[in-house]
């Protein structure tokens, strides 16, 4: 061990009595939970189970004739989260090189039970991602045309995955684009509502501030089944699909938040640039269009990425309206009797994917966040 080795743990811990009792007594535990852990899984689980089902948990009851398109679904995904990395990040070759090689080694690996092509698409998609995250960390012509590219390929990739029945969604393909289009559609109606709250109109203002408190004090649960509930009340000869009423109370809800980020954005504004703003004439939407936005946008993009991850997380209500998200798909599998035993491995998994995405989203937030405040000193 160097002596920078031994330095960092005397400092970190041994450096003081109860340091040093502390770390004596977690150490050996840790590495026991570990051990123990990694016996289970090399050595008593049976990851069968995952191999048979892996297909419901990632894409439900999707016409399999139709795998192309959920093919198409994660190459896109893989190219927006690349793209949307590469914004506020320029990743080092090394780290390229490594994700590179391990794309590939996760591709061998699943090679023997899932055939060449499904490897080779696994390896492809998140090579696409890498390509993705590189040009837009190094392009200036990618990075001023990447918003519109995203949108673009967020309607492409709805737009292709639609044919076969929005009832046909499920697993974690059905919770990974209820967060998509949620986030997307919650942005421009939180953003109205947070200036309908600063409004000047007592009406405007009264019915925004009403609004959000009421979503901001019932549970998310309750909402989406009040939408799929009223909606067949409300147009009786209409059919809707229940995707499209679950997305309307995740939207509905997570608005009301949006607005709040947004406000406190909009109060971290001096206003001086506004009156200034105001008296070179500038009309109301110059102002906040021109001034107010951009700025506000800045200060709450950091918290706008890490709700992403709450309408993720909460993407599993979507049950009590009859969808099949990813942790009911899990559910599903267990309630055969010949699966009823395995329930560590069902459950290890979708921890261990959950955990994956909202790790991801974490980083990625802490990176706009850090690349925003490099850009404002």
């Amino acid at each position: 061990m160097t002596a920078a080795g031994v330095t960092w743990l005397h400092r970190n811990l041994f450096a003081k009595p109860f340091d040093i009792a502390l770390s004596l007594i977690t150490i050996p535990l840790l590495a026991w939970v570990l051990y123990s852990l990694a016996d289970w899984v090399f050595l008593v689980a049976r990851w069968d189970v995952l191999f048979d089902s892996l297909r419901v948990l990632m894409i439900g009851i999707y016409p399999v004739d139709q795998l192309w398109r959920t093919w198409f679904a994660v190459a896109v995904l893989a190219t927006l989260f690349g793209l949307g990395l590469g914004l506020c990040m320029r990743p080092m070759a090394a780290s390229l090189i490594t994700l590179a090689i391990l794309s590939g080694a996760i591709g061998v690996a699943v090679e023997p039970v899932f055939g060449a092509f499904q490897a080779a698409l696994t390896v492809g998609c998140g090579w696409l991602g890498l390509a993705a995250c590189l040009v837009a960390s190094r392009s200036a012509k990618a990075k001023r045309f990447a918003l519109p590219i995203m949108l673009v390929a967020l309607v492409a990739l709805y737009l292709v995955l639609a044919p076969p029945g929005l009832e046909s969604w499920g697993g974690l393909l059905l919770s990974v684009l209820l967060t998509l289009a949620a986030s997307v559609l919650t942005l421009p109606l939180g953003i109205l509502l947070a200036f309908g709250r600063q409004s000047r109109i007592a009406s405007v203002r009264v019915l925004s501030t009403g609004y959000i408190e009421i979503m901001r004090s019932i549970p998310l649960i309750l909402v989406v089944y009040w939408i799929w509930v009223v909606v067949p009340l409300l147009a009786p000869d209409a059919t809707v699909p229940s995707f499209l009423r679950g997305l309307a109370g995740f939207t509905l809800f997570f608005a009301a938040y949006v607005a709040e980020y947004f406000r406190s954005g909009l109060q971290a504004l001096p206003p001086g640039q506004v009156e200034a703003a105001r008296s070179l004439g500038m009309s109301t939407w110059s102002v906040n269009v021109d001034i107010v936005l951009p700025q506000a946008l800045r200060v709450v993009v950091p918290s706008l990425v890490g709700q992403i991850l709450d309408i993720f997380n909460g993407a599993t209500l979507v049950f009590i309206i009859g969808l099949t998200d990813f942790l009911r798909a899990g559910q599903m599998i267990l309630a055969d009797p010949q699966n009823s035993s395995r329930i560590y491995e069902i459950y290890v998994f979708l921890f261990a994917v959950y955990f994956t995405i909202g790790a991801t989203i974490t980083y990625a937030s802490r990176r706009l966040e850090a690349f925003l405040a490099r850009g404002s000193r």
